[in-house]
C-alpha cells in the first residue's frame, strides 16, 4: 500500500468525535430545546432516544450489507450524513423535523464507527495496527470529554443554532480529510454473510448481549438528563453545567485507562464490580444531589466510573464475537444503543411520573438487572475460557 497520511488515523479519530458529538451533544442542550420547540424534558429526550433506536435497529444488518463495499465510499457517504443533519437541526423551527433528521446520522453512526476502526487497522503495519484503532476509538472520549460540554457551552454563550454548527463543522473537516488523503479501500475477501451470522447461534454471546443492554441502560437512564438534574435539583446555571460535563467528559478519559488495567488483570471480578459500583455513585447522587459542592465530587467519581461502563462492555460482548470480530463490533455499538434508547425513555418516564429527583432510580433498576444478567451467564456457562481467551 501506498505511504498514508499520517494525520488521516486522526481524521477517522475527528469523525468518531463528531458522530459522538452529535449523538451525545444533545444531551448538553436538552434544556434549550425544550424551550426553543416548547416541550417537556421527556418528550425532547426523544431526541435521544430515537437516535439509539434506530443505531439499535439498523446497526447489523447495515454492516453486513455494506461489507463489500469500497470504505472510502462508507466513511464519506456517513460522515456527510452528520453534516446534513447538523445543519437541519441548527436552522429547523419544527420538532417533528429535528426527530427525523436524528434518524438520518443514526443509520450511519455503527456503519462508520465499525468501518473506520478497520479502516484504521489496515492502513498500518500489522504491528501497528492496535496502536492506530486505539487512537480512532479515543474519538469517543474525547467526544465526551470535549464535544458535549463545547455543544453545551455555546448553547449557554452563543446560541444553540452555534452549538449544532459546530458539529457541522467538525464532520465536514472529517470529510474533506477522508475525501483528500484516504485512497480507495476496496474489499479484498468479503466474509460470508452466514459465516458471520453463526456467531448468534451461541447462547453465551446472547447473555452478553443482554448484560450490554442494561449496563448502558443503567448509565444513560441518568446520565441522559444530566444537565436537567443539575439544573433543577442541583440548581447549577448554565455555566456549571457546561462545565460539569466538560469535567464529566476528561475524567472519563483517565477511568478509561483504570478499568482496562482492571479488566487485563481480571475480566470477571471487573465486570461483577462495575454495576454495583454504579450502584454506589447513584446513591450518592440521589442522597447528594441538592448539595452543591459535593454533587461536584459526586460528578468526578461519577464520570471515571461511567467511562469504565464502554470498555467493559465492548470486552465482555466481544470475547464472545471473536469469529466476526467486524459483525461483532456492530452488535455491540447496536445494542448499547438499544440500551441507550431504553434508558433514556424510561428514565423520562420516571422525570414525568415521579419527579426530576426519583429519576436515579431508574438507573439502580438497570444496574441490579445487569448484575443479575452477568451472575446468571457466569453460573450456566464456564468463564473459565473466557478469561483465558482475555489474558
Amino acid at each position: 500500500m501506498k505511504k498514508v497520511n499520517p494525520l488521516l488515523i486522526i481524521i477517522l479519530a475527528l469523525g468518531v468525535f463528531g458522530i459522538i458529538t452529535t449523538e451525545m451533544g444533545i444531551i448538553g442542550v436538552l434544556p434549550q430545546v425544550t424551550q426553543k420547540f416548547n416541550v417537556s424534558a421527556a418528550q425532547a429526550g426523544w431526541l435521544v432516544s430515537i437516535f439509539s433506536l434506530v443505531v439499535a435497529i439498523s446497526g447489523p444488518f447495515l454492516t453486513l450489507l455494506v461489507s463489500g463495499m469500497n470504505r472510502k465510499v462508507i466513511l464519506l457517504t456517513a460522515v456527510f450524513s452528520f453534516v446534513i443533519s447538523n445543519i437541519v437541526y441548527a436552522y429547523t423551527t419544527h420538532f417533528e423535523v429535528m426527530l427525523i433528521f436524528r434518524v438520518l446520522p443514526a443509520i450511519f453512526h455503527p456503519v462508520f464507527f465499525s468501518v473506520a476502526l478497520v479502516t484504521a487497522s489496515h492502513l498500518v503495519p500489522p504491528e501497528k495496527s492496535s496502536k492506530a484503532v486505539t487512537k480512532v476509538f479515543a474519538g469517543i472520549t474525547v467526544g465526551f470529554a470535549f464535544g458535549v460540554p463545547l455543544t453545551s457551552y455555546l448553547a449557554d454563550k452563543i446560541s444553540l443554532e452555534a452549538a449544532f454548527l459546530f458539529g457541522a463543522v467538525v464532520s465536514m473537516i472529517a470529510f474533506v480529510g477522508i475525501l483528500v488523503w484516504l485512497p480507495s479501500l476496496p474489499v479484498q475477501e468479503k466474509m460470508s454473510y452466514g459465516k458471520q451470522l453463526g456467531i448468534l447461534r451461541k447462547p453465551q454471546l446472547w447473555f452478553n448481549i443482554v448484560t450490554v443492554i442494561f449496563i448502558f441502560a443503567a448509565m444513560f437512564s441518568v446520565y441522559s438528563y444530566f444537565a436537567e438534574y443539575l439544573g433543577e435539583v442541583t440548581l447549577m446555571n448554565g455555566s456549571w453545567i457546561s462545565m460539569m460535563l466538560m469535567v464529566f467528559g476528561i475524567v472519563m478519559i483517565f477511568g478509561n485507562f483504570l478499568f482496562g488495567g482492571l479488566l487485563h488483570k481480571n475480566l470477571t471480578k471487573t465486570v461483577i464490580m462495575f454495576p454495583l459500583l454504579y450502584m454506589v455513585i447513584y446513591v450518592f447522587t440521589y442522597a447528594l444531589g441538592a448539595s452543591f459542592l459535593p454533587m461536584i465530587v459526586v460528578v468526578l467519581i461519577w464520570g471515571a466510573v461511567h467511562s469504565g461502563g464502554l470498555i467493559i462492555s465492548q470486552t465482555w460482548l466481544t470475547t464472545e464475537a471473536k469469529e466476526a470480530p467486524e459483525f461483532g463490533n456492530s452488535l455491540f455499538v447496536s445494542f448499547s444503543n438499544l440500551g441507550i434508547t431504553m434508558g433514556a425513555a424510561i428514565g423520562g418516564w420516571f422525570i414525568s411520573h415521579l419527579g426530576i429527583h426519583q429519576l436515579i432510580w431508574s438507573g439502580m433498576m438497570f444496574a441490579l438487572l445487569a448484575f443479575l444478567s452477568m451472575i446468571i451467564k457466569i453460573k450456566l456457562f464456564n468463564s473459565n475460557a473466557t478469561e483465558a481467551s482475555v489474558r
